[in-house]
């Protein structure tokens, strides 16, 4: 039986989070899953833009479900992999609903584009979920072959996706037990994790490091604490957070952590059988080689990051008007 679903895979997917969507193209054949991508969509404005200007923000992120309602066809069941997207699509979709002035005011917007939604017309669903819930661990079971038997695994689901918890998808807000299943159904030893749902910082690396590096330094030393092998993950921003920043970390807190962030679709593909190269592993800072070797799985060596060749800087400015009386007008 195929389960067919209109896809949303944001931003990320295409650049820093290229890994998860590859390692997701993978298993979709094995778990017969049909993603159908939706046509011409956008950015949902990450976390930030709404903060600054509600209206405007949610006519960004409504456009992708006025989108995907004109494009449904057999579903009516938005997936995003993306736990900032999945939750701004929620969003929008709830608060166009329980907010009618806020659904009228972004509708407003949407129509100078020739597009319309209809609050509640679409159900939208994280893929953990949907691979939980309609796949089913059975399915999932059934298409390991290689157990990942003896790795252990620190299971991190981010702050986003668990709450708030609009439609009641997940078993519990603070500690759900979604992802702990799918890795013990993969075969791998779950460890307990307390902070699975804690903060990575989002995007105050760019804001407060200092901040930013307290909360990743306090993730990877309890996955470390318990013994951990790697962690496994279905954010791209807590990926990205805990891979690309553990060194700066590290130097921050004097510490020397090495601990592997992989998205668990990349795991699911390495249980089914598939090469570690197609799943993208490997690309990754923090290498898994090591954890990986434990259950016999090969990490292609990592390519050879050269030094980015200085940018060439510009000897004028930004171009500004001319003010009567100054030197440039003089010249002219």
């Amino acid at each position: 039986m195929s389960h067919h679903y209109l896809f949303y895979p944001g931003c990320s997917m295409e650049s820093s989070a290229k890994a998860y969507y590859d390692s997701l193209m993978a298993i979709c054949g094995p778990l017969d899953l049909e993603l159908e991508e939706i046509n011409d969509w956008n950015c949902c404005g990450a976390t930030e833009y709404v903060g600054i200007s509600l209206v405007p923000a949610y006519a960004l992120i409504g456009r992708n479900l006025a989108l995907a309602e004109q494009q449904a066809n057999g579903t009516r069941t938005v997936v995003a992999p993306c736990s900032a997207c999945y939750l701004n699509l929620a969003k929008a979709d709830h608060y166009m609903r329980e907010r009618p002035v806020l659904g009228e005011k972004v509708n407003i917007a949407l129509a100078a584009g020739g597009l319309h939604y209809d609050p509640g017309s679409l159900q939208i669903r994280h893929l953990l979920d949907v691979i939980i819930n309609d796949v089913g661990l059975d399915k999932v079971r059934a298409q390991v072959v290689r157990p990942l038997k003896g790795l252990r695994v620190a299971p991190y689901l981010g702050c986003m996706v668990p709450r708030p918890d609009y439609e009641h998808r997940w078993s519990d807000a603070e500690l759900p037990t979604e992802l702990d299943r799918l890795l013990k159904a993969l075969g791998a030893e779950v460890i307990d994790f307390p902070l699975k749902t804690e903060c990575c910082g989002g995007h105050m690396t760019q804001i407060g490091p200092s901040t930013a590096f307290e909360l990743i330094r306090r993730l990877i030393h309890d996955a470390d604490l318990y013994k951990a092998d790697l962690m496994a993950t279905l954010c791209p921003m807590c990926q990205m957070n805990l891979d690309a920043y553990q060194g700066e970390t590290n130097r921050h807190f004097h510490t020397n952590y090495h601990m592997p962030i992989l998205f668990f679709t990349q795991l699911m593909g390495l249980a089914f059988g598939k090469e570690a190269k197609d799943l993208g592993i490997g690309a990754e800072l923090v290498s898994a080689r090591a954890a990986l070797t434990r259950i016999g799985v090969e990490v292609p060596p990592q390519e050879e990051v050269k030094p980015a060749k200085p940018k060439r800087v510009k000897q004028t400015g930004l171009p500004m008007p001319r003010m009567p009386g100054s030197e440039e007008e003089e010249e002219a």
